[in-house]
C-alpha cells in the first residue's frame, strides 16, 4: 500500500461496499442534527439581524422585533406546512431543483437550482463566520486570527463529511442537542430572573439617524428571514433516512418547525426584557448569557455550543449540496464528476467544491457575518417559491386524495415565500443582494452551456447508424502470439475504433467492461452482439465503485495468462475540441495508464478519437 491511500485512510476510514449504502441512512434525531442545524442554528444570529437595522431609529424601535419575529415564526408555519405536503408528494426526495423542473419546466429548475446552490455556499459562510464570532466574543484575542480560524473549521466540516453520512451524523448529534438545551435553560433563567426583578429597566441612550417607516420596517422583516435558511433541507435529503423515509422526514420536519419557532421568539423576547442593543465586539447572545448567566462555567457552556452548532449549521450544505450537484450532473448540467459517489458512499466531490467555495468567500468578505448577511436568503426564497409553485401546478394535475386543501397549502407558501422574496431584494439590493440576483443568470447560463456540450459529445459519439463490423472469421491460432485488452466505457464511436484497430493487430482479443452498479447489462449485451459479436465482452462487478483496479487486475491475471507474450491494453479516448472541455470528463484514461504502468504492464496503447 503507498503512502497516499494510508493517509486517506487514516483521516476518512476505509472504502465502503455499494451494498452498505442502506447502512448510510439516520434516524429522526440524527436527520434532526445532520439536515436541521442550519434552521436550528439561526436563532444565533437573526434575531440580532433584526436589531442591527432597527437600532437605527433609536431605543425606541427596537422594541418592534418581537412583532417582527413573531410574523417571521408565522411564515415558517407556512413554509414548513408546505414543505410537509412536498415530501408526501415525492416521498424519494423532492428538492426545489426536481419539483421545479418536472412541474414549471426547464429553466425554472435550473434556477431553483442555481439559486439553492448560490444559498447553500452561502450557508457555509455565513454559518462558519457566526460561529468563529461566537469563539472571539468569548475570547477577544483570537480577532485578528478570524479568516484563518474559519478556514480550519471549514477543513475540519469537510473531513468530518468526507467520512460519510453515519459518521457525521454521530459527531453531530451531541453538540446539536447541547445548543437546543443550552437554548432553552438561558430562556428559562431569563424568564426566571424576570419573574424575580432581576432585569434593567430601560435601554441606555441610542442616537436616532434613520426615522422610521413601513420600508425600514421590512428591511428588518428581510433581515430576519435568516431564521428560515435550511428549513428545505429535510425535503430534499428524504432519502439520508431510515425507512418508511418520507413518513420520518415529515415528522423530522415538524419537531424542526416546533423548537426553532420556540427558540426563536424565546431569544427576541429576552433580547426585549433584557435591553439588549447589539455590539460589534460581542453577540446578542452572549450578551444575554453574560446578563443571565454571569461569566461563570455555564456561559462559557453556551458560547462553546453555540460556536459548535454555527459550525455544523454548515453541515445542512454539505448534507444537501452535494445531492443536488448530484442531480444537475445526472442530468448533465454540472460536470459528470459531481455524480459519482466516493469511497465512504457520499459524493466526494461536491464535498470538495462546496468548501472551496466557501473558503473564497470567507477571505473575500473576511470572515465578517454583517458583510455575508445581505448576498443570504435571496436565493433560498426564489427556490422556497419556485418549488412551492411547482407543487400547486403538480396537485392540479395529480389530484390525488386530499389535493384541494394541499394545493391552497402549497400555494399560499409560494405567495408568501414570493412577497418576502421581492422585500429581500428591494431592501438588501444596494447592500449587496444585487450580486445574488446577477449571479443566477450566470450559474443558469453556465448550466446552459455545459449541458450543450455534453450533448454534442453524445451526438458525436453516438453508435447511430454504424453498421455492424464485417469481418472474415480466422481460426484460434494453436499459439497466441499478440494477445490484447481492450477497456470499454461505453459502447460508442471512440470504442468502435480502438475494437478495429485491436483486430488489426491482435490474434486473441477480450473487451472488458467495469460495472459500478449502474450499467444496464442486458442492454450493453445487446448492442454488443448486434454491432461487435466477434470480440467477447467480459462484465466485472466493483462492489467499491472503483474503474482503475478491477481492470489492473483483470490485465494482471490476463498477463498470467500469456506469460511469454506481449499484452496490448487499449485504451479508446476521445478528445474535446478545446482543453477547457476536459475538465468536465472523467481523466479514467490519464490514471488508469499511471496504474497499469505501475504494475508493469508493457504496452499500452490509447486509440483517440477526436470530436
Amino acid at each position: 500500500m503507498s503512502f497516499y491511500p494510508q493517509v486517506k485512510q487514516f483521516f476518512l476510514g476505509k472504502s465502503l461496499p455499494t451494498s452498505a449504502h442502506s447502512e448510510e441512512r439516520l434516524s429522526n434525531a440524527a436527520a434532526l442534527a445532520v439536515l436541521s442545524s442550519d434552521a436550528l442554528s439561526s436563532v444565533a444570529y437573526a434575531t440580532e439581524e433584526i436589531l442591527l437595522v432597527l437600532v437605527a431609529a433609536g431605543s425606541g424601535a427596537l422594541g418592534l422585533s418581537l412583532p417582527i419575529s413573531i410574523a417571521i415564526i408565522a411564515l415558517l408555519g407556512i413554509v414548513v406546512l408546505s414543505y410537509r405536503q412536498t415530501i408526501r408528494a415525492y416521498p424519494l426526495g423532492g428538492g426545489s431543483y426536481i419539483v421545479a423542473r418536472e412541474n414549471l419546466g426547464l429553466y425554472p429548475g435550473l434556477v431553483a437550482g442555481g439559486s439553492l446552490m448560490i444559498d447553500y455556499i452561502l450557508t457555509v459562510t455565513v454559518s462558519i463566520s457566526a460561529g468563529t464570532a461566537a469563539l472571539t466574543s468569548a475570547i477577544p484575542s483570537l480577532q485578528s486570527h478570524t479568516v484563518i480560524l474559519c478556514l480550519m473549521f471549514i477543513f475540519l466540516l469537510m473531513l468530518a463529511n468526507l467520512r460519510g453520512v453515519k459518521e457525521s451524523g454521530k459527531i453531530f448529534m451531541v453538540p446539536t442537542y447541547a445548543f437546543i438545551a443550552s437554548i432553552f435553560v438561558l430562556i428559562g433563567m431569563g424568564l426566571f430572573k424576570q419573574a424575580t426583578g432581576q432585569v434593567s429597566a430601560q435601554y441606555p441612550p441610542i442616537p436616532v439617524t434613520e426615522g422610521l417607516s413601513l420600508f425600514f420596517i421590512l428591511r428588518a422583516f428581510s433581515a430576519g428571514c435568516t431564521a428560515l435558511t435550511g428549513v428545505e433541507a429535510i425535503s430534499d435529503g428524504v432519502l439520508a433516512f431510515k425507512a418508511p423515509e418520507w413518513k420520518n422526514a415529515r415528522l423530522t420536519l415538524l419537531y424542526l418547525g416546533v423548537i426553532l419557532g420556540l427558540m426563536f421568539v424565546g431569544i427576541t423576547y429576552l433580547v426585549n426584557i433584557y435591553h439588549i442593543i447589539p455590539e460589534a465586539e460581542q453577540t446578542v447572545v452572549s450578551q444575554l448569557g453574560r446578563q443571565i448567566l454571569g461569566t461563570g462555567p455555564v456561559y462559557y457552556f453556551v458560547q462553546i455550543v453555540t460556536l459548535l452548532v454555527l459550525m455544523l449549521a454548515a453541515n445542512t450544505s454539505y448534507a444537501d449540496f452535494p445531492r443536488l450537484c448530484y442531480f444537475l450532473a445526472r442530468d448533465g448540467f454540472l460536470p459528470r464528476q459531481l455524480s459519482l459517489l466516493g469511497d465512504r458512499l457520499v459524493y466526494s466531490n461536491g464535498i470538495v467544491l462546496l468548501s472551496v467555495c466557501a473558503g473564497i468567500l470567507v477571505i473575500i468578505f473576511k470572515g465578517q457575518v454583517n458583510a455575508v448577511i445581505p448576498l443570504y436568503a435571496v436565493g433560498v426564497f426564489t427556490s422556497f417559491t419556485l418549488s412551492q409553485a411547482g407543487m400547486v401546478r403538480h396537485w392540479f394535475q395529480e389530484h390525488n386524495g386530499n389535493w384541494r386543501a394541499s394545493a391552497i397549502m402549497n400555494g399560499l407558501g409560494a405567495i408568501a415565500t414570493f412577497v418576502v422574496l421581492l422585500v429581500i431584494i428591494s431592501t438588501k439590493f444596494i447592500l449587496g443582494a444585487w450580486l445574488v440576483v446577477v449571479a443566477i443568470p450566470v450559474v443558469v447560463s453556465l448550466f446552459s452551456a455545459i449541458h450543450r456540450h455534453y450533448e454534442y459529445v453524445a451526438q458525436r459519439l453516438s453508435i447511430e447508424g454504424i453498421a455492424p463490423r464485417s469481418y472474415i472469421p480466422r481460426p484460434k491460432p494453436a499459439v497466441i502470439t499478440h494477445p490484447a485488452v481492450v477497456v470499454v466505457g461505453q459502447l460508442n464511436r471512440g470504442t468502435v475504433e480502438a475494437l478495429d484497430y485491436a483486430r488489426t493487430i491482435a490474434d486473441e482479443i477480450v473487451a472488458v467492461h467495469v460495472d459500478m452498479g449502474a450499467t444496464d447489462r442486458d442492454k450493453l449485451q445487446e448492442k454488443w452482439q448486434s454491432l461487435e459479436s466477434d470480440i467477447v465482452l467480459e462484465i466485472i462487478d466493483s462492489p467499491y465503485r472503483s474503474v482503475i483496479d478491477p481492470i489492473v487486475d483483470f490485465v494482471s491475471q490476463f498477463e498470467e495468462r500469456h506469460p511469454e507474450v506481449f499484452t496490448t491494453i487499449i485504451i479508446p479516448a476521445f478528445v474535446t475540441r478545446n482543453w477547457w472541455d476536459s475538465i468536465l470528463h472523467n481523466q479514467t484514461t490519464l490514471f488508469l495508464k499511471s496504474s497499469l504502468r505501475a504494475k508493469k504492464s508493457r504496452v499500452v496503447t490509447t486509440v483517440r478519437y477526436y470530436l
